[in-house]
């Protein structure tokens, strides 16, 4: 009876492994071998070297600074994104029962919203106007209070913090629409109940809006930990990891290394140590936010 229904369900899984196996397991085993060798991406022929690659990375300056780098956005963009989007869906529930105020939060609803329809390719060259030292509207209106803006790109000092501002801010709109949505399955009875017992608006906040969402912090958490370990797009078109390597990332460094040095097995290596602390911080990001770990 059983090896019947195993019979019956083999043929339906086997095209889809057979994709699988072809489009994912294939290419990363591919990888972890290229990054054993010394290729140059023209060759046919690789030449195995072990773990050399990865005795250069550690001793190479650029892989820590670039990694160091990574875990600046690591720190500071899930902080950020986490904090702005939820004070933004929190405000905008808060006024849901005024009708004249709630169709206006529908406007701001889609306008947060509008960078998840744009390429992160538009939305660098549309900062990259916005930081102009010249002609950005940032250093003008700055220039409107008497300060002379930086130069926020092309300066070490500030490039890192530009690319952190771009990416909160193409970021924040989703993450609110995900809230919003949150706060709203919340059943009014928790709320009424918490009114009778005295709470504030903070207490309730801290007491009930936030422990009922935190199915959707943990999801949120796992997908900014992610895109802050990538972070290309964003930095490749409006810094290229500069001035100086002050805003590089180990994802603009693997691409400096394999298409303008030509060492694809070097940057095939730095991609398998992307992948191990991607999925390293993943799993530590999904353990914080267990629920069972919260009660003791």
């Amino acid at each position: 009876m059983h090896r019947n229904k195993y019979r019956l369900i083999i043929p339906f899984l086997l095209p889809s492994s057979l994709l699988y196996a072809v489009f994912v397991l294939y290419p990363y085993v591919s990888a972890m071998y290229t990054s054993l060798t010394i290729w140059h991406g023209y060759s046919v022929n690789k030449k195995f070297v072990g773990l050399y690659n990865f005795e250069k990375m550690l001793e190479d300056d650029n892989f820590w600074n670039a990694l160091r780098h990574n875990l600046t956005f690591l720190v500071l963009l899930p902080l950020l994104t986490l904090s702005i989007s939820l004070f933004f869906a929190f405000l905008f529930t808060q006024v849901r029962e005024n009708e004249r105020f709630y169709k206006l939060t529908q406007v701001y609803r889609i306008t947060y919203f509008f960078p998840q329809v744009m390429s992160a390719v538009a939305i660098a060259v549309l900062w990259s106007f916005v930081f102009h030292p010249t002609i950005g509207i940032l250093n003008s209106a700055l220039h409107l209070v008497g300060i002379t803006g930086p130069t926020w790109l092309g300066d070490p000092s500030t490039s890192l913090l530009s690319v952190l501002i771009v990416a909160v801010w193409s970021a924040i709109g989703f993450y609110m629409v995900l809230f919003i949505a949150g706060m709203q399955s919340i059943a009014a009875d928790y709320y009424e109940a918490a009114r009778i017992d005295g709470a504030g608006g903070w207490q309730i906040f801290w007491s009930v809006t936030w422990p009922l969402l935190w199915d959707h912090t943990r999801t949120a958490l796992i997908f900014i930990s992610i895109g802050a370990l990538d972070m290309f797009t964003l930095i490749q078109v409006l810094t290229e990891g500069g001035p100086n390597r002050s805003s590089d990332v180990l994802a603009t460094y693997l691409y400096e290394v394999a298409f303008k040095n030509g060492e694809f097995g070097y940057s095939t290596a730095l991609g398998v140590a992307l992948f191990v602390i991607t999925m390293i911080v993943s799993g530590i990001a999904f353990q914080l936010g267990r629920r069972d770990r919260l009660e003791y």
